[in-house]
């Protein structure tokens, strides 16, 4: 993720201001907030600014992602695209089982665990897919990317070792 976010910073940072491009790759999927963050970081953003940014980044898609992917990957069926929403279909049913076992906690604690595979963007997808309800799903998704985002400003940031 390191040399994505590299890449990307390295392309935008001559046409775009600092907190553009962080605001940009928060609303990436795969790279979130957990990617924004590190921007920030490389691009010496206050970490209180960068922390807003990116939570709003972040969370943004994610009301249109759960009212709507349903349909849109019911539309994409029908295209070329088929395999591809075969693959996410799969990859949400994978993640499905830990979250619709403790349901609003454990989307919570999906989203809030900034590793690999997790996030707001797959946390809402699979909370679309199993048929959670919006107000849950949302207060779950935003409570879960605050944490995700508290928790990469203090690796990203070294706040846990100025504290230390």
């Amino acid at each position: 993720m390191d040399s994505l976010v590299q890449m990307i910073v390295d392309a935008l940072s001559s046409s775009a201001s600092r907190e553009l491009i962080i605001f940009l790759i928060s609303m990436m999927p795969i790279l979130e907030l957990r990617g924004g963050i590190l921007a920030a970081s490389l691009l010496q953003v206050d970490w209180l600014r960068a922390m807003i940014i990116c939570f709003v980044g972040t969370i943004l898609p994610i009301p249109f992602i759960l009212l709507f992917i349903r349909q849109i990957l019911e539309w994409l069926k029908n295209t070329r695209l088929v395999k591809l929403v075969h693959k996410l279909e799969e990859k949400a049913e994978r993640k499905s089982k830990s979250i619709e076992k403790y349901k609003t906690l454990g989307l919570f604690l999906f989203v809030a665990i900034p590793l690999p595979g997790t996030g707001a963007w797959t946390g809402a997808l699979v909370a679309a897919l199993i048929g959670m309800r919006f107000k849950h799903a949302m207060t779950s998704v935003v409570l879960g990317t605050l944490t995700a985002d508290v928790i990469m400003v203090i690796l990203s940031y070294g706040l846990l070792g100025a504290i230390l």
